[in-house]
């Protein structure tokens, strides 16, 4: 079950990441087309990341070997980078990530001057999107994991 858990979360977080770059870059034009798309993708967004956050949480409460070790001994997984990265950092960021989207989308919608509903947008997916991509295991990095699982 962890490796079905672990395929499905990686291949998942290319369509969240796809789906945050392209709501942050309709919020980003002008005009009521893009700020339509804006809220479409977003609300895409929203769904893939929670069904990240869904296989994400059932990894770290259950599944990870490496969430298992760290919380054997948290004190010690905080001193290895490792253990770190996946015990707190990645899922900092991500759980952060998930929050702003949804923030946005609820601030933007409670918005009625569409100048300001795109702004809150650019700025909460924005953020989301950098939150992202540096929560991520990215190859080459010391928690590196593979761009795509087989």
């Amino acid at each position: 079950m962890y490796t079905t858990v672990l395929f499905l979360h990686s291949w998942i977080r290319w369509a969240a990441l796809i789906f945050a770059l392209i709501a942050t870059s309709f919020a980003f034009g002008k005009g009521p087309t893009a700020l339509r798309n804006a809220e479409r993708w977003g609300f895409k967004l929203m769904i893939a990341l929670d069904l990240q956050m869904l296989l994400g949480l059932l990894l770290y409460g259950m599944l990870s070997p490496f969430t298992r070790q760290a919380m054997q001994d948290f004190g010690a997984a905080m001193r290895d980078s490792t253990l770190r990265f996946w015990a707190v950092e990645h899922l900092t960021m991500m759980l952060g990530a998930v929050i702003l989207v949804h923030v946005g989308r609820v601030l933007a919608r409670k918005t009625t001057d569409p100048g300001k509903k795109r702004i809150k947008l650019l700025v909460c997916f924005g953020i989301a999107l950098l939150l992202m991509i540096g929560g991520m295991p990215w190859p080459g990095t010391p928690n590196g994991r593979p761009l795509f699982r087989m």
